[in-house]
C-alpha cells in the first residue's frame, strides 16, 4: 500500500516513530526534518518507487499529501 510504504521511507530517514506519522504528517510538525534529510526522502523515495524526480516536484514534497500526490501522478498506487 503507498501510504504505508510513504510513512515507512519518512520514517526511517527522519528517525520518527511511524505510529505518530499519518496523513498530516510534513516538514512542519517534524523536528528532524532538514534540508539535508530532505534530500536522503527524495533519494529514498525515487529508489523506492523507481521514478526520477524532477526539481520542481522535489522542492514541493514537503509533506505526505505531496508526496502522495507526487506519486500518483506517476500512476503509483
Amino acid at each position: 500500500m503507498m501510504k504505508d510504504k510513504i510513512l515507512t521511507v519518512i520514517s526511517i530517514i527522519m528517525e520518527a516513530n511511524i505510529n505518530n506519522l499519518d496523513e498530516n504528517t510534513s516538514s512542519k510538525n517534524i523536528e528532524n526534518w532538514d534540508s539535508l534529510r530532505h534530500m536522503n526522502l527524495i533519494v529514498a523515495i525515487e529508489e523506492e518507487f523507481k521514478i526520477e524526480l524532477t526539481d520542481d516536484e522535489i522542492v514541493g514534497m514537503n509533506s505526505y499529501k505531496e508526496i502522495e500526490s507526487v506519486l500518483k501522478s506517476y500512476n503509483i498506487n
